[in-house]
């Protein structure tokens, strides 16, 4: 499960790097720049969405295996790690829409020289799927992180980090339709999105590191055993 948490929060920044390095537009930006980034810019694009149907089976894979752990450390924190698995099932299938209408523009913006009422709407749609994703993920964020937490798996500074985190994820989905619109509000949660990378990573690595302790225990007690 650690190894799963490592290579979800690898595979989420090297998508986001791609679309950076790329110089992907804005939500708010000019719509003739957005018709000409994915124009020029399709093999990015297709890097970056090839790359979320890798995250979502990731993301599901960590947060069922962190509810069965929890469930067999003693039960605390189940109801949260409950919680983690619905809106992380929720955040999966909005970013499965979010996928599907970026390739819907990158698709029309091969097809036209200027852009077109179903192009922008198309760009519009494809922001308010990224809005509305940031409340999911930050009821995701804020669950697993509880649940690891009552079930002595985190130390409390993870805890606070995405509980901090996670509020800031829910207050910026609340304004979805105004980065639908192409509001800077979309911004209000990128820190908590940097939040969940990094929650992810030490997640990842303290449980890995939990594991590698517990395995020459393991071959002791064999050894004895035999």
């Amino acid at each position: 499960m650690g190894t799963t948490a490592i290579a979800l929060a690898a595979s989420v920044a090297i998508q986001n790097a791609v679309v950076i390095w790329a110089g992907a537009p804005g939500y708010g930006d000019p719509i003739k720049e957005v018709l000409a980034f994915h124009a020029e810019h399709r093999v990015a694009v297709a890097v970056a969405v090839g790359l979320e149907a890798l995250n979502l089976p990731l993301l599901l894979g960590f947060l069922t295996g962190l509810h069965g752990l929890v469930e067999r450390r003693g039960r605390a924190g189940a109801d949260w790690s409950r919680l983690a698995v619905a809106a992380g099932a929720t955040l999966s299938a909005v970013f499965a829409l979010y996928a599907v209408l970026w390739n819907g523009v990158v698709l029309s913006a091969g097809e036209v020289a200027e852009p077109s009422p179903e192009f922008e709407l198309a760009w519009q749609m494809h922001a308010a799927a990224f809005a509305l994703a940031l409340p999911a993920l930050g009821t995701t964020l804020i669950g697993a992180a509880l649940a690891a937490h009552a079930s002595r798996l985190t130390p409390p500074w993870q805890r606070l980090l995405a509980v901090a985190g996670g509020s800031l994820l829910l207050a910026a989905g609340a304004a979805n339709l105004a980065i639908a619109d192409g509001s800077e509000l979309l911004f209000v949660g990128m820190p908590g999105y940097a939040a969940w990378l990094v929650w992810l990573l030490a997640t990842g690595i303290r449980l890995v590191r939990a594991r590698t302790a517990d395995r020459p225990d393991d071959a002791s007690s064999s050894a004895e055993q035999g």
